[in-house]
């Protein structure tokens, strides 16, 4: 049995104790490294790996916020930077020294995690009777035709439920049909796709009023709303839900399913989020509000805003990107806005994200980035404010540190802009909101049906602090995490 030492907060193993310490170890060691055997360029490793990473940061700035030969010569510094810098450490003999203290140093990192990590706790699902009249809203082109390509139509009938087409300007429904097995299997082979960059309105339905048609449904007697399509859509079934007390059904058919992965739901085969018709759980989780309007995700204002606006972005997202971003960044054509949240004023931002409770990769909330959980009851905030290659510099090696960026939680953000409105991404959908645009949450306002036998969600990583590393390691047998 492991030793281990109870207190009134927490629980500290001896398995954590013995990482703590196997952490400062590694970490000793890669500073050692370094400097042993007396000579060997510890202190020129580091100058080179620093000058490396402020003029790759420089270089980006200059690719992305100028034209001419002033981006030609950014992209060559970002990317030859790296380059150089290696074969530097190679011709000095530097790189045996600069390789052993990184994987050393990579070691105490894992170490000094696993260390802080506690145990997770799923987020609680009570157990939910099977719905009687269900209704699905499905997308056939979202997440480039997943809803085909899985049978979905199909599957949710033999289910009982009855489906919705929103194809371009159009709504087809496709009624339930009574005696269908409702333990038939999905059809198709489950597929993996690329899910590449986030999409504003990929794949969306059209003109069509989505809300509209969710409240017919419920006026029909449908007890369970659901999705299958893109985060945009979602939101706008979710906010019906939630109006009406209904559960709602989130099926991964779009192209990247932020909603669903930190949902916990199966973005690979999107059949298995149909199995919560019938063997399913229900979990309560937040709903956000930008100017009356609910969104699952975030709300972007500033730069990724503006260049979702563009008509061309949808079918060149790279080129369009490329082409206005020294407009938006350093030009004319780029809006400054002021933010206030929970009182803290951010003057003069050029991005702003508000998500739907608190992202555990702030550095990256629309690609790797997860939300641990969807029920805190707060909006996390990330502000960034860069003015030109110096702070990019510094928002490189300072990271969350850095005066150029921002990272809070708050329950209300207020967004002015001297303009009489503001272009905003709600889940990747292009908007313009008339000034000033406020974010709220609705704490716990939407019921999710989820499938009992579903992958789950990652346990957020530890925030790491060597205070408590050392704490932990030889503080007294009562230290708790």
């Amino acid at each position: 049995m492991e030793r281990q030492t109870v207190t009134s907060t927490g629980v500290v193993t001896a398995r954590a104790r013995l990482l703590a310490r196997l952490a400062l170890l590694c970490a000793v060691a890669a500073v050692v490294s370094l400097f042993v055997p007396f000579g060997s360029g510890g202190l020129l490793i580091i100058a080179l790996g620093l000058a490396g990473l402020v003029l790759c940061a420089a270089g980006t700035w200059w690719f992305l916020a100028h034209r001419g030969p002033v981006r030609l010569l950014g992209a060559l510094l970002a990317v030859g930077t790296p380059v150089g810098v290696l074969l530097l450490y190679v011709d000095g003999g530097l790189w045996r020294s600069a390789l052993t203290a990184l994987g050393l140093w990579a070691v105490a990192l894992s170490c000094a995690r696993s260390a802080l990590r506690r145990p997770h706790r799923p987020r609680a699902a009570t157990p939910a009777p099977r719905p009687r009249r269900p209704v699905l809203f499905m997308n056939p082109r979202s997440g480039g035709g997943k809803v085909e390509r899985f049978g979905l139509v199909e599957y949710a009938e033999r289910l009982g439920a009855r489906v919705v087409l929103l194809d371009g300007d159009e709504a087809r429904e496709r009624p339930a049909d009574p005696d269908t097995d409702a333990e038939a299997e999905p059809r198709g082979e489950p597929e993996r796709e690329d899910t590449g960059p986030g999409e504003a309105g990929s794949g969306g339905p059209g003109h069509l009023d989505v809300a509209a048609l969710a409240r017919q449904a419920v006026a029909d007697g449908a007890d369970l709303l659901g999705v299958a399509g893109g985060d945009g859509t979602q939101a706008l079934v979710a906010a019906v839900a939630a109006e009406h007390d209904l559960p709602f059904l989130v099926i991964s058919a779009g192209t990247r399913n932020h909603f669903a992965m930190d949902l916990g739901l199966d973005r690979d085969d999107p059949a298995r989020c149909l199995d919560a018709l019938t063997d399913g759980e229900e979990l309560r989780v937040d709903l956000g509000d930008v100017a009356g309007r609910a969104f699952v995700n975030t709300v972007s204002f500033g730069v990724y805003a503006d260049v979702v606006q563009r008509p061309e972005y949808r079918d060149a997202k790279a080129g369009t990107a490329l082409s206005v971003m020294p407009d938006l960044l350093t030009g004319d054509g780029g809006r400054r806005f002021d933010a206030v949240v929970d009182g803290t004023t951010l003057p003069e931002q050029q991005a702003l994200l508000v998500s739907n409770n608190p992202y555990d990769t702030p550095a990256d909330p629309l690609g790797a980035g997860r939300r641990p959980r969807l029920d805190r009851g707060v909006l996390g905030v990330i502000a960034v404010r860069v003015e030109g290659a110096a702070q990019a510099a510094e928002l490189a090696v300072r990271g969350a540190q850095s005066e150029g960026l921002n990272i809070l939680a708050a329950r209300r953000v207020e967004v002015t802009a001297a303009t009489g409105t503001l272009p905003v991404a709600v889940d990747g959908e292009a908007l313009v909101l008339p000034a000033p645009v406020v974010c709220t949450l609705r704490p716990r306002a939407l019921r999710v049906r989820v499938p009992r036998d579903r992958p789950g969600t990652v346990p957020p990583a530890p925030p790491l602090r060597w205070r408590r590393i050392v704490a932990l390691a030889f503080g007294p047998r009562g230290e708790s995490r």
